[in-house]
């Protein structure tokens, strides 16, 4: 009895430390919750493979530039494994508008795009809208802006 209590202990203080780690370990490039996960658990692959995002298995992930993604099956898995930049979705993740507008802020993993084979998310219908309205020229903007905000903690900007 005591010898289950002690391993189910030490088997939880590995999952909680993983996950710690896990959120410590993201940078300010990637926009991850506090436990480390990524799109919202959303599988990253799926925009590509489903034309539609699809809630990944807890139970099937892969951990990306300190984040965690989850995936729907091991397949999807695999593909990100062999090629992440492929599905990862632009600005780690962070709106694509705002981003453009030199502000890291939430991207919402239903509200997204993908333009020239790249996942674009943003924060919320109206704003897409209006990204919609010069892709191009945001994505420009946003690109440029990228390379000076990406490493910057999102509540400084």
């Amino acid at each position: 009895m005591l010898k289950n209590l002690i391993r189910g202990s030490v088997a939880a203080l590995v999952v909680v430390s993983g996950l710690v780690s896990s959120a410590f370990a993201g940078g300010f490039d990637v926009n991850a919750t506090i436990t480390g996960l990524a799109l919202r658990g959303v599988d990253p692959v799926s925009y590509f493979t489903n034309g539609a995002p699809q809630d990944g298995d807890f139970s099937i992930t892969e951990v990306h530039n300190g984040a965690t993604y989850r995936f729907v099956s091991e397949e999807n898995r695999d593909l990100f494994k062999q090629n992440p930049e492929k599905y990862l979705p632009a600005y780690g993740g962070f709106c694509a508008f705002g981003t453009a507008m030199g502000v890291k802020v939430d991207g919402d993993p239903d509200l997204w795009k993908i333009v020239d084979g790249k996942l674009y998310l943003n924060l919320s219908e109206s704003i897409q809208e209006r990204w919609n309205k010069d892709i191009p020229g945001f994505v420009k903007s946003a690109d440029e802006n990228w390379t000076k905000i990406e490493d910057t903690d999102p509540s400084t900007l």
